[in-house]
């Protein structure tokens, strides 16, 4: 994993309506953690690495969300497709990024957002459940997954353990996920994921000789 050079970073659900201070579904932390995932996504673009995008998009009914959450969902509207509260953090986005095509995203396609970088929409925790991620990754020739974003211990989490069980080698970047917490680092460590702080790895991205 030297250097990080057959890498690709995912940005998991950082979307208008889980961090901004109004938010319906605000997730404390993702705020307070958006420069950090902001350095790590420069990085990445800088020198050409694969970025990926993760979303939500919630159907007004709910029927594409997990169960437990349909009640919530019908009577709030969170991601709705074509609402502001869907839209990734444009700190994280390219300039010239357009908003999203929910309906492009919701048929499983990929919404290209700049070089080497994309948005896909996932209908579970995970990014690789029912999504096109995986055959993306080995495209791109891609062996090591990294990982910042929204809410550790959901989507992130799930999605580290579905990168693992690939055979991707994985890093979760601490101080660029909201949600984490001591014990479930190191048991994610336990299963082999690099955890690493947002500057170690926008310095390994920048600088492979490291």
């Amino acid at each position: 994993m030297a250097g990080l050079s057959s890498s690709a970073l995912l940005t998991i659900d950082v979307q208008g309506d889980f961090y901004k201070a109004d938010a319906p579904a605000q997730i404390e932390g993702t705020l307070e953690r958006l420069p950090e995932m902001q350095n790590v996504v420069q990085a990445f673009r800088s020198t050409g690495r694969p970025i990926i995008h993760v979303v939500r998009l919630y159907l007004a009914d709910g029927s594409n969300a997990e169960p437990v959450r349909r009640p919530l969902l019908t009577a709030t509207p969170v991601v709705r497709p074509g609402t502001a509260g869907s839209e990734v953090a444009p700190e994280l986005l390219p300039h010239d990024a357009r908003q999203l095509d929910s309906d492009l995203l919701l048929a499983g396609d990929l919404q290209s957002v700049g070089p080497s970088e994309w948005v896909m929409y996932k209908p579970r925790w995970g990014a690789f459940y029912g999504t096109r991620l995986e055959d993306l990754l080995r495209d791109l020739a891609v062996d090591t997954v990294v990982l910042v974003g929204c809410n550790f211990p959901n989507c992130p989490r799930a999605t580290l353990y579905e990168a693992s069980e690939r055979d991707f080698d994985t890093v979760l970047v601490s101080d660029a996920v909201s949600g984490t917490y001591e014990r479930g680092l190191g048991e994610v460590s336990a299963i082999g994921a690099m955890v690493m702080t947002a500057r170690e790895v926008s310095d390994l991205v920048m600088h492979p000789s490291l």
